[in-house]
């Protein structure tokens, strides 16, 4: 989390990765990124999602970066200068959660650029344009010049995110892939973070903090930043989505259908997962529960660890497996998402079918 007039380079090709969100099985870590891509062109084209598809179910960790439409207010604070104490985010009237868009007539998408936009007008009175629960709101601010000489508002602004997830499934007919079966919040907000752009880069898997009653565990793994394999063109709260152009991760493997709610059954079923290096295997687990459409929001499924090794190695689901594939009868069923705090053995789905609607939906 930086101010407006901090900065600090994302340095490193390997990045040591730690979940931040509590009732997710996967979060984002935040980290300064480097150079923005640009943002894919154009969406792959894709058919209704009513029906069953022919995918690959990866269940592989990958790394995850994503820059952000626009800079999020994660805080405010005040500045000293030499008139005193002062907050011109707060007196302006922005808030936590905004995301600002404009300043005068200049559109930011970084910290670098609101900090430019602010030294160039030393203490001006500007306009600030902001997004506010959908709505577009519209402020009026002056930077105060502080101490050190610099403009600065009194924000804590964020404009990228990094981390590491559980891609889910590869769509060969469409170069789609989707991952996490969640979308990627903001730790300090808890809002769905606005996408410009993004990619997923291959990682491996070092470590694991095993879970426990109220203390949710964590897959801990690098990933390299100099290889995009993907680019990243939604985050949803359903998954993120983007298409793939380096297949060298996706298995072999004949591709296999997706199931439609109306398949999925109460019983034995399996997950992949990658909780070791780059190795995916598969696990034991039970569906439970099948919710009613449109009762659970995309909590579409329970499923419970029911596999000795993943147990022992794990304890249950962890952050870090959210997007692990789900599988039963020789078809995609959907995707692991959430950890139960109070017990880590159990947890929620999100079906493929859930997932692949919002993805089409996007068209």
């Amino acid at each position: 989390m930086r101010d407006e007039e901090q900065g600090r380079p994302w340095t490193g090709a390997l990045l040591l990765l730690r979940s931040l969100v509590l009732l997710a099985a996967a979060g984002m870590v935040l980290l300064g990124l480097g150079s923005r891509p640009a943002a894919a062109e154009a969406l792959p084209a894709m058919a209704s999602a009513q029906t069953s598809h022919m995918v690959v179910p990866m269940g592989r960790a990958v790394g995850i970066k994503l820059f952000s439409d626009g800079v999020l207010v994660v805080g405010l604070s005040d500045l000293s200068s030499q008139e005193g104490t002062c907050s011109p985010a707060r007196a302006c009237g922005l808030r936590q959660g905004d995301i600002i868009t404009h300043i005068n007539d200049t559109q930011v998408d970084t910290i670098e650029e609101v900090r430019e936009v602010l030294q160039e007008l030393e203490g001006d009175q500007m306009s600030i344009r902001a997004i506010r629960e959908d709505q577009q709101v519209q402020f009026t601010a002056q930077a105060t010049a502080c101490t050190d000489g610099t403009y600065r508002l009194g924000a804590w602004i964020r404009d990228s995110m990094a981390g590491i997830g559980t891609m889910t499934f590869y769509e060969p007919s469409t170069g789609l892939f989707g991952a996490l079966g969640h979308g990627i919040n903001d730790v300090d907000t808890a809002l769905l973070m606005p996408l410009e752009s993004g990619a997923i880069l291959s990682a491996s898997v070092s470590d694991v903090k095993k879970g426990a009653s109220g203390d949710p565990g964590e897959l801990h793994g690098t990933f390299q930043t100099n290889h995009d394999l993907g680019d990243l063109w939604a985050n949803t709260p359903s998954g993120i989505f983007g298409t793939l152009n380096d297949t060298s991760l996706v298995p072999s493997d004949t591709a296999i259908p997706t199931a439609l709610r109306s398949q999925v059954k109460v019983g034995a079923a399996a997950i992949l997962s990658n909780i070791a290096g780059d190795e995916v295997k598969s696990y034991d687990v039970e569906i439970v529960r099948v919710f009613p459409a449109g009762s659970h929001d995309t909590r579409d499924l329970m499923v419970k660890v029911t596999d000795p090794e993943l147990l022992e190695a794990t304890g249950g689901i962890v952050q870090g497996m959210s997007g692990s594939p789900i599988l039963q009868n020789g078809r995609l069923v959907g995707a692991v998402t959430h950890v139960l705090v109070n017990d880590p053995t159990q947890g929620y789905g999100i079906l493929a079918e859930t997932m692949l609607e919002a993805a089409r939906g996007l068209e």
